[in-house]
């Protein structure tokens, strides 16, 4: 049994944020090619519902969080009218809260070498052989949808332009409607939270959102008890619309898999590796970005394991 001993807890309000897709901030217009996209993806819940989280909640919640690793469940406490009452946080609570659409033989993730494949047909126009990939390297819509899976579903509280190599692989399940097992992820990452003697409070929407599921009528103070977070913006979508010197904007590539069709199917749902040759590969274009993979080296076995 793993203990989480809190003290000067750390939020930052650009973690676990809320998603906007919908043309209703002046710049959007500049990435509305990937809306309809975004629209179908099958993580609506976790990526755009702007849950109202509470100071108090939250932390109350992670200076009693511990990690039972025989039994792989997050046991914590809500106080309710002055008396604590237990919560338990397991794979399958995440999996019913926010709907992720996986279940536990879900994969958590794919050969380094089709990931990478995956990024290539996204545009990437960085190095192959990095070990992560940074999203200025991705043309706006691509930009967008990216900056958007790191910010919601990242654990980390900073370094929001790089995505590590289990976002990699949720963009391309993505990208491939493919199975991928994203309420494992966060549930690892909630756990890693409590054991590596961190003193952050990581996902704090999802905390919050797992909190109300379990006791709906939870005392709420949004005057004095509110958690500010830095939702997407006008301000941040013109950010996230420029390009420096150094990183300047790749040239315009063009949409597949499921951002293009709707009624894309994942080509080969068993063996990751091995392509059908339907259509979307017939492309000379993405034959001709594939060709780029000779040069790849794998850069560590079991890629996108901790």
């Amino acid at each position: 049994m793993f203990v989480f001993q809190a003290s000067n807890v750390q939020f930052d309000p650009s973690h676990n944020i809320c998603c906007v897709y919908v043309e209703t901030l002046p710049k959007m217009t500049v990435f509305k090619e990937i809306f309809p996209f975004m629209e179908r993806l099958p993580i609506q819940k976790a990526l755009s519902d702007k849950h109202k989280a509470f100071k108090s909640h939250v932390a109350h919640f992670w200076k009693n969080a511990k990690y039972d690793d025989v039994n792989d469940v997050i046991n914590s406490l809500v106080s309710i009218d002055g008396e604590d009452k237990e919560i338990t946080i397991t794979e399958q609570l995440v999996r019913e809260v926010f709907e992720f659409p996986d279940d536990e033989n879900s994969p958590i993730g794919f050969l380094e070498r089709m990931v990478k494949g995956c990024m290539l047909r996204m545009g990437f126009s960085g190095l192959l052989n990095k070990a992560n990939y940074l999203k200025a390297c991705f043309t706006k819509p691509y930009k967008f949808f990216i900056h958007s899976v790191i910010h919601a579903l990242s654990h980390r509280k900073g370094g929001y332009d790089v995505m590590k190599d289990y976002l990699m692989c949720m963009v391309t399940a993505l990208v491939l409607n493919k199975k991928y097992n994203f309420s494992r992820i966060i549930f690892h990452y909630m756990k890693d939270n409590i054991t590596s003697g961190s003193k952050s409070w990581v996902y704090p929407s999802f905390v919050q959102m797992m909190r109300d599921h379990a006791y709906p009528n939870l005392v709420k103070d949004e005057q004095n008890d509110l958690m500010v977070f830095n939702h997407m913006d006008n301000e941040t979508l013109i950010r996230l619309s420029k390009y420096t010197k150094n990183w300047p904007e790749p040239k315009k590539t063009e949409f597949f898999g499921f951002i293009k069709n709707d009624k894309y199917e994942d080509p080969d749902p068993v063996n990751h590796l091995k392509w059908r040759n339907d259509e979307e590969m017939k492309e000379k274009s993405a034959i001709d970005e594939l060709k780029k993979l000779e040069e790849f080296v794998e850069t560590r076995n079991d890629w996108y394991t901790k």
